[in-house]
């Protein structure tokens, strides 16, 4: 160590022999102009006397091993205390000179424990001591880093041991409203990030703060008035040494190449005569001048001037002569007439002097009728489209063209005494379930409208639905908290089998625990086979919505909770409520024909389900205030609803979840719709009686919008309470629509020129077509009339007795039944 001290002690004298060596040299003499008149003034005093020593980097530490010990260390630590020390001396000579001066604290010197050796010690920071923030604590202790990185986290990084430091806690919104209660000065703090508190800001920042937000310059000492300082102008102050010394780039003595392709192909457009230059002007060419004030002509007319106010008369002077002033009568009838067919709008009255003239009573709702004759008066005036108002209506086809469509009423069944709420048509078309409020149903057949049988309920009836499957053939009915299953009679003994089979097999599945209870009840004469008992006080059922395959049916109850939608297996005989929870009360609900979803008619909305994941695909937002009705399109893509008020939205289910379009053609609330399942056809019906049916083409094409035609209003029911037409049904592979009212009818809609023969006029020699029962149960009219049409319809147009038309019936029919055979 002694050593490394007398080295540190003769490497200065050295460093100044070897610059003075490298000056005489070079002979150049390296002092600034500060030196130079220092040296000038006073050549004697020492230049070097306040210097510090520059302490000199000792080249062995950076090639020291990594294995040194600690004592290393410490000796280093020593060699540098005895530095300082020997280097106090000048700044101790200074503190001398002027200790008022001193911005530091003093020093001390002590001998060292561990080296035995003095070093200089500095005393304690006191922690009210005012200082610079450098000599303070960080107290972000996680270092410079992007806080953001953390936002997710329990803490914001990681201190110097690795330990995570923990976000502070943070007070709510109602906390933070208290602290800006108790404490007046809470505003006038910001959010450090660095430090996750709030930091008082300082009279200078709040000072800083307000001129930026009045638009003036923050630093306080800024004049922007003060004089301008002509730094590189006048005598003395030119500029003369260049503003950059870089050397001259090439590109201002070499040409560029870029440039040369670009003029070339200017030069190659021009000699192929794709760019064309301006022609030279010659000496006969004159300037042409413009008048830049004038303005170009315009083919509109002048705006028109506003309109003036009337001039006044005698009859509004304070004084006007004694023809003027009205007689009682003349008053009495202005005042009798009203306002806008008076020929004035004030009576005159006569004052002897302007003083006694009274405040006029009219004035403020005169200025308002100027103000609106100028705001309402016309200033351009437009030429008027002769515009044909025809020729904005879309064209549409003819419903002529658009045919078969029902437009004409063949039958009629009449319920008595009750509102028929219900009605559905088999699958193959040829019967009719129909069901009122007084609890009977009746089973009658659409071509006839005979009726066959009837049920007797308890109760009122709610709903009907047939069950869609060709191979069984049976209808469900819903009453108060029960649904019967009912096979109808004149089955053919192999779908009766299948029927019977379906619904009581000979092994039942394992029951299972639910408050819904299937009930076997075979045996009885009426049909009926079995009964699915709901829980008790879910009401009426309102709604039976079948699966395509006839393996599952949905039932819909008056009960506005999640116990009113429940979806049935009739294979498995199990009954599930697919909902936990649901908002509003449910409406309606539909199987989707294709995909495994289920449509679902709240009060407002309709959301569809994926029965398969289990969740919701999406909500359709219809716009009306209360949903009455629904159906799906047989393709699956478009479904249409109606509501109490008076609305039917049409919703293409590929495009949006809002309407497509909008139709209003029902004057009181719509009950019912349905589309066509093989027909282009859609009908709703209203409490207005009437029922609007549509000619509605979907198109395989997603560009070609669908086409939607109104073609006939079929009138024939009565209003009954406020009701109409309640339900409507089309009859399968037939464009033919079930009605069923408010006044306990039930309409067979049938399309007139295709029916001609078979349906609409059956009346021979003054027989009704009910006489014909017996003839349509030999055999079936429509296969009689598709396989010997003409020879059929002969008999029926022949004018004779009914006798002989129905012995000639049986025989024909006889005869058909042999070529069918």
């Amino acid at each position: 160590m002694a050593r490394a001290g007398q080295k540190k002690r003769k490497e200065p004298e050295h460093d100044e022999d070897h610059k003075s060596a490298f000056a005489g040299a070079v002979r150049l003499e390296m002092l600034s102009d500060e030196e130079k008149r220092g040296g000038e003034e006073g050549e004697n005093e020492e230049s070097d006397e306040g210097a510090d020593e520059f302490p000199e980097i000792d080249a062995a530490s950076d090639s020291g091993l990594d294995g040194d010990s600690d004592e290393d260390e410490v000796e280093d630590e020593d060699e540098e205390d005895e530095g300082e020390d020997e280097g106090s001396s000048p700044s101790g000579s200074e503190s001398d000179l002027g200790s008022d001066m001193h911005m530091f604290p003093r020093s001390k010197n002590i001998i060292s424990g561990i080296t035995g050796h003095p070093k200089r010690v500095y005393p304690e920071i006191e922690p009210e001591y005012d200082s610079d923030s450098s000599t303070e604590d960080d107290p972000n202790r996680v270092g410079n880093i992007p806080l953001h990185w953390y936002d997710d986290l329990p803490h914001i990084g990681y201190d110097i041991n690795g330990k995570r430091v923990l976000r502070p806690a943070k007070g709510d919104e109602l906390d933070k409203f208290l602290e800006t209660v108790e404490d007046p000065t809470s505003w006038t703090s910001a959010w450090d990030k660095n430090t996750q508190m709030n930091k008082p800001l300082s009279p200078e920042e709040l000072d800083i703060i307000r001129r930026l937000q009045a638009g003036e310059n923050p630093d306080v000492g800024y004049d922007p008035y003060e004089p301008t300082v002509e730094w590189f102008t006048g005598k003395g102050k030119e500029e003369v040494m260049p503003l950059s010394a870089a050397s001259e780039p090439k590109r201002r003595w070499l040409p560029s190449k870029w440039e040369k392709k670009k003029i070339m192909k200017i030069v190659r457009a021009i000699r192929q005569g794709r760019i064309i230059g301006s022609k030279a002007k010659t000496m006969g060419d004159k300037p042409q001048f413009y008048g830049i004030w004038n303005e170009p002509q315009s083919n509109q007319s002048p705006p028109l001037s506003a309109p003036k106010p009337a001039l006044p008369t005698h009859a509004e002077s304070y004084n006007p002569p004694e023809e003027y002033i009205p007689t009682d009568a003349e008053r009495k009838e202005w005042e009798n007439t009203d306002p806008e067919d008076r020929e004035r709008n004030y009576l005159p009255q006569k004052n002897s002097s302007l003083r006694l003239v009274p405040a006029y009573d009219q004035f403020i709702r005169q200025r308002f009728n100027r103000q609106l004759d100028l705001y309402l008066a016309p200033r351009i005036q437009r030429t008027r489209l002769n515009i044909d108002p025809n020729s904005l209506i879309p064209k549409l086809p003819s419903p002529g063209s658009l045919r078969p469509f029902p437009n004409y009423r063949s039958l009629k069944f009449t319920h008595t005494n009750a509102k028929v709420r219900c009605v559905c048509t088999s699958p193959d078309g040829a019967w009719v379930v129909s069901g009122d409020e007084n609890g009977i149903v009746s089973l009658w057949e659409v071509i006839v409208g005979r009726e066959v049988r009837k049920w007797n309920f308890d109760g009122k009836i709610g709903a009907v639905g047939w069950c869609p499957r060709t191979d069984a053939s049976y209808f469900v009915v819903g009453t108060e908290d029960k649904l019967y299953f009912i096979i109808p009679p004149n089955l053919p003994s192999v779908v009766l089998h299948s029927t019977q089979s379906t619904l009581t097999p000979a092994t039942l599945p394992p029951a299972t625990q639910s408050s819904v209870k299937w009930s076997s009840c075979s045996g009885r004469e009426d049909g009926m086979i079995l009964t699915i008992s709901l829980p008790p006080a879910s009401g009426l059922t309102k709604q039976i919505a079948w699966h395509r395959k006839g393996d599952y049916l949905a039932t819909v109850s008056r009960r506005e909770s999640q116990g009113s939608v429940w979806i049935h297996q009739v294979s498995r005989r199990h009954s599930q409520a697919p909902f936990k929870k649901i908002k509003g009360a449910v409406q309606l609900v539909l199987f989707h024909p294709i995909k495994p979803h289920f449509f679902v008619a709240t009060q407002r909305y309709v959301r569809v389900y994926n029965l398969a994941e289990q969740k919701l695909i999406k909500t359709l937002m219809p716009g009306i205030k209360w949903i009455s009705s629904m159906d799906i399109h047989p393709s699956g893509d478009h479904v249409i609803v109606g509501g109490y008020d008076k609305k039917l939205c049409w919703f293409d289910l590929e495009l949006n979840d809002k309407p497509y379009k909008i139709l209003r053609y029902h004057s009181r609330a719509i009950r019912s719709l349905h589309f066509h399942p093989s027909y282009p056809l859609f009908a709703s019906s209203s409490d207005d009686g009437t029922i609007q049916i549509f000619h509605g083409r979907v198109y395989s094409d997603l560009m070609t919008d669908p086409l939607i035609v109104p073609l006939k209003i079929l009138r024939g029911h009565d209003v009954n309470d406020g009701l109409g037409v309640l339900q409507i049904k089309w009859v399968n592979k037939q464009p033919w629509l079930i009605s069923a009212g408010a006044d306990g009818k039930i309409l067979v809609w049938v399309f007139k020129s295709a029916t001609r023969a078979s349906v609409t006029t059956w009346k021979i020699g003054g027989w009704r077509s009910s006489h014909f029962g017996e003839l349509r149960h030999l055999y079936h009219l429509d296969y009689c009339f598709r396989r010997a049409s003409k020879y059929a319809l002969g008999i029926f147009r022949a004018d004779e007795t009914f006798a002989k038309v129905f012995v000639a019936g049986r025989e024909a029919l006889q005869g058909l039944s042999a070529i069918a055979g």
